[in-house]
């Protein structure tokens, strides 16, 4: 079926589930998967409804059917899933198509959680597999916000099944999920791996989507789905604004954009996809715009390579002595610095290399990948010989990479472009074969054409090849630097591919390196270079850059580049700043989210300074200038908990220094958060946990699925006068209103404060909370308020 199932033609899906059980008896608190054992007859008939209403494809009730939602309820994933399926397959009975539903797993995964990426895998390969078993037609990934998640989900059905995959991830009007994920990384990242259909569902309307919908279709050429929720759900009473006429009619802007599939989200009834059925009847798919190019990315950082993009070249151990004796002794937070520093000086791009004699090169590179994405935000570059280190890298590396490289060895070739092509990464390819370098221009064109021809037999895209022409040094061979750039210029002008040159070779046994090499680095710009590989620290190699975009209109009225000399500093030239003890200030540290640098600098910091002093003064103020950036849109979920984990390791200094000096732990009060029963996602309480505790609060954690009547016994028995209640289901809001009810109705009452993903000011106001709290940031807010 593959994507044939969603190529060239409209198709309908179904509306919700969730609020229609709501609607239809489902108890508070209650798991709806459940009632695939319990209820069969009540999913059947909401089933027949859809099928009947037009939908061609319904959603079976599995939608939280993992093994860490199922832990407390005592049922296998299989004996859900199977259930939920064969069900589902009865009541249509051929009349539509049966998905899979696979939602988030509800705990954040690393580096801004504790699950990891194979934790994650595994938990959906369990759902794949028993869906598969039982006859799923497709697969449905939905309501995804973290990128990480929804590839873990993507390569769990594509490697356990045969099914095609929509993929759909929720999106808030800032144009970003909930942990910064833009679309356009989305898009790229997910067609790239293998989806067979993506788009966007839950969190908003029709009418808020329209937009975002539209960026998708710019950016993927894959079948897009729209399953918006029926508007924006009322404040108090949470009923949902759009009526089905209305919901329809707000969704054909959608269809003229490029979307073809559609289906409703919360809110949305066999009703509402009557009517969308009847305003898509004889419409045909519209022509879509495509954004063509090439395009690397993590969440929150798509870089489109239209200009010229720099990729930093020092995260490599050749000749550095004291990159090797880190890798060797794991000492990733200096590569961490090191990275750190070419993100500052303005790199792109980074270059990673973590070839070394005595290193494992196949277990490390993953690792450095994971360490180099807890804190740089900037697209990265694989670089290695070894397959299984690339293949083991790329598969937990968040976003679209690059890999550095492949030459025209058809050995090579064979072994390394399928996991480009698996892992939708982009690709290096180098001028040379099995005779080595050639020596004309002329033949380094011929072997990138053979290349290019190879990663197109593979399904490569043609903007995924970077083609390297290889600047040798002008000690030994003078002649080489002019026909490296007839290379380049060819490559540029006649195949239409990026270019990439490892510029700093030109000038290798030459005394005032820096010279030969800025000088080889603007011809080769003008000769079409797009992906120079320089040491962004050297500020010449950054200052041709600069110049060379304002004279080729790049830099658009001179702005980066008058920016980038307003203040400019008086550092030698030809100097690269080195890379001794990573950042230099305790601010900085925690804003960049280094735990090392923070812990270091901290320690250091309290020689001359006490404990109480350097929270308030230096650390408190980083953690409030990082939550004001994340307040104004410029700092991301990613960053914010970073930030927190890297404060995390200022307190446990400071913790050690007080007790050694014979004082008492710093502690500023004491709070209990929850997550109200029937609900079991934790992530917006722990997010706001890490938070309060890097501010120095004492937070009692009561855990997820927690009774109101436990709740109100922890307050009582610890005293607090601060309570925290997280909701993210709507079928969870009566549970959070009776906690309100118990903990107001206690002798010494506490304050009381609510959030969510379905929790507003006003439901805070009507269910009786002191506080309504949007994020963690106003959670600090709240908790300096109340507990000073």
């Amino acid at each position: 079926m593959g994507t044939d199932l969603f190529r060239d033609k409209i198709l309908i899906l179904d509306g919700a589930m969730g609020t229609v059980l709501q609607q239809r008896g489902l108890l508070p608190g209650r798991m709806p998967e459940l009632l695939n054992l319990t209820d069969p007859e009540l999913l059947a008939s909401v089933y027949r409804e859809y099928a009947e209403a037009g939908s061609q494809v319904v959603y079976a009730n599995t939608f939280g059917a993992n093994a860490l939602k199922l832990a407390r309820s005592g049922h296998a994933v299989s004996e859900v899933v199977t259930a939920a399926v064969s069900t589902a397959k009865r009541a249509v009975d051929g009349k539509a198509l049966v998905a899979l539903d696979v939602g988030p797993l509800g705990e954040l995964l690393e580096p801004l959680g504790s699950l990891t990426f194979e934790r994650a895998y595994d938990l959906f390969r369990e759902m794949m597999a028993a869906g598969a078993a039982a006859g799923a037609d497709l697969v449905a990934v939905e309501t995804m916000t973290d990128l990480y998640e929804a590839k873990a989900a993507l390569l769990a059905a594509k490697e356990n099944t045969a099914l095609p995959v929509l993929v759909t991830m929720s999106f808030e009007e800032s144009g970003r999920t909930f942990t910064g994920c833009t679309v356009a990384s989305m898009a790229r990242t997910l067609e790239g791996l293998g989806a067979d259909a993506i788009g966007l569902n839950c969190s908003l309307g029709p009418d808020q989507l329209a937009p975002l919908l539209r960026e998708l279709c710019e950016n993927t050429r894959l079948p897009v789905a729209a399953k918006p929720n029926a508007g924006l759900p009322d404040p108090v009473d949470g009923h949902y604004g759009m009526g089905p006429e209305d919901f329809a009619a707000a969704l054909l802007p959608c269809l003229e954009a490029g979307v073809t599939v559609f289906g409703g989200c919360c809110g949305t009834s066999p009703a509402y996809i009557r009517r969308l059925k009847a305003a898509l009847d004889g419409k045909r798919p519209a022509s879509r715009r495509y954004l063509e190019g090439s395009f690397v990315c993590t969440p929150v950082n798509p870089v489109r390579l239209d200009g010229v993009r720099v990729i930093g070249e020092r995260v490599n151990p050749t000749g550095k002595k004291r990159f090797q004796q880190a890798l060797l002794e794991d000492d990733l937070d200096y590569i961490l610095d090191v990275a750190v520093q070419q993100e500052e000086a303005g790199a792109d791009i980074l270059d990673v290399n973590v070839g070394c004699p005595g290193v494992d090169e196949a277990a490390l590179l993953p690792r450095v990948v994971k360490k180099l994405q807890s804190a740089v935000s900037l697209p990265l570059q694989l670089d290695s010989s070894n397959p299984d280190a690339l293949e083991a890298a790329l598969r937990v590396y968040n976003g679209k990479a690059a890999v550095n490289s492949v030459n025209g060895k058809p050995e090579v070739l064979a072994r390394v472009l399928p996991i480009v092509k698996k892992y939708g990464a982009s690709v290096v390819g180098l001028a040379m074969d099995q005779d080595g370098i050639p020596q004309t221009a002329e033949k380094r064109v011929e072997i990138a054409e053979r290349i290019l021809k190879a990663a197109l037999a593979q399904g490569i895209p043609r903007e995924d090849l970077w083609i390297d022409c290889l600047a040798l040094t002008v000690s030994a061979q003078q002649e080489q630097a002019e026909e490296t750039l007839k290379a380049v210029r060819t490559v540029r002008q006649e195949l239409g591919l990026q270019t990439v040159l490892g510029v700093s070779n030109i000038s290798f046994g030459l005394p005032n390196r820096a010279l030969i090499t800025q000088n080889f680095l603007i011809q080769a710009l003008a000769a079409g270079l797009t992906l120079p590989i320089v040491n962004p620290n050297q500020r010449e190699m950054m200052d041709a850059v600069a110049a060379f975009r304002v004279l080729s209109g790049e830099d658009d009225q001179c702005r980066d580049y008058i920016a980038r000399f307003a203040a400019v500093s008086a550092a030698p030239t030809g100097q690269t700043a080195p890379v001794v003890s990573g950042v230099s200030t305790l601010e900085e540290a925690v804003a960049r989210g280094l735990k090392a640098d923070a812990a270091r600098l901290a320690k250091a910091l309290l020689q001359t300074e006490d404990g109480l002093t350097l929270v308030e003064r230096r650390l408190i103020p980083a953690l409030d200038s990082v939550g004001e950036g994340y307040e104004r849109g410029t700092v991301f979920l990613p960053q914010l908990l970073s930030a927190a984990q890297a404060a995390q390791e200022v307190f446990e200094a400071v913790r050690a220094s007080i007790v050694e000096k014979g004082g008492a732990p710093v502690k500023k009060g004491k709070l209990i958060v929850a997550t109200v029963r029937g609900d079991i996602h934790d992530i917006g309480k722990n997010i706001v946990k890490t938070v309060l505790e890097n501010y120095g609060y004492e937070v009692v954690d009561l855990g997820r699925d927690v009774p109101p009547e436990t709740v109100a016994q922890a307050a009582a028995a610890q005293e607090a006068s601060l309570v925290g209640l997280s909701a993210l289901m709507t079928t969870t809001l009566p549970a959070m209103e009776e906690t309100v009810r118990r903990l107001r109705a206690l002798e010494r009452p506490p304050v009381v404060f609510v959030g969510g993903a379905v929790v507003t000011p006003e439901y805070a106001a009507r269910i009786g909370a002191d506080e309504y709290a949007r994020d963690a940031r106003q959670s600090v807010e709240i908790a300096r308020r109340v507990l000073g």
